[in-house]
């Protein structure tokens, strides 16, 4: 196995806390009941899905998931619901970042979408004075290069652009599903299990 030159972290989960048994409850309060088979841990199906590859609009996003909710339900309730799911940049794990800086190039590749982007990026910049991309060489968002993991050409587009030797580079995630489409594009990759964080894996 090649010595680790390259990390790319996937970001909720792994840097971000996210707690999305809170949204799940949300849209469930909300009316949407079926939100178990469109949103969950490593996967996103139907428009969910077409949101993460930035096939479709905010907006557009945002009242396919009304029309699934209950009558007179708002945009703002909406947001607010798939929003919930943002909780905090813990300190210990940004400082590890900004010393794997020192000896790593460091990436982000994350399957999110605009709204969230918008959100986590207000509340990192509020919390450290400074914008999340920094922490990177390049993130990578799945909304913004329109491909998502766990999809091998994902990879290897990131792999592609960053200019970085795969049997090089580290890939972490939370979600096993996406860990298993990284070995597949030849990266070494670590799945981080339920009750570990970044500062376990001994980096």
């Amino acid at each position: 196995m090649a010595p680790v030159k390259n990390i790319i972290f996937d970001l909720g989960g792994v840097l971000l806390n996210l707690g999305v048994a809170k949204t799940r409850d949300a849209f469930i309060k909300l009316g949407l009941t079926q939100i178990d088979d469109l949103f969950r841990i490593g996967h996103a199906h139907g428009f969910f899905r077409d949101y993460e590859i930035g096939t479709i609009s905010d907006e557009e996003f945002v009242e396919k998931a009304r029309q699934l909710c209950h009558p007179g339900t708002s945009d703002s309730q909406v947001i607010d619901a798939w929003n919930i799911m943002l909780l905090d940049f813990p300190a210990e794990r940004v400082q590890l970042l900004k010393q794997l800086k020192t000896k790593y190039q460091l990436f982000l590749f994350s399957n999110t979408n605009a709204i969230h982007l918008q959100a986590f990026s207000k509340s990192y910049r509020q919390v450290y004075g400074a914008a999340l991309d920094d922490l990177f060489e390049k993130a990578y968002y799945s909304h913004v290069i329109n491909q998502r993991k766990p999809d091998v050409p994902a990879f290897e587009y990131v792999i592609k652009d960053s200019n970085i030797d795969a049997a090089e580079t580290l890939f972490i995630d939370d979600a096993l599903v996406n860990v298993e489409g990284a070995r597949q594009a030849g990266l070494q990759a670590v799945h981080l299990t339920d009750g570990k964080t970044i500062l376990d894996l001994g980096l």
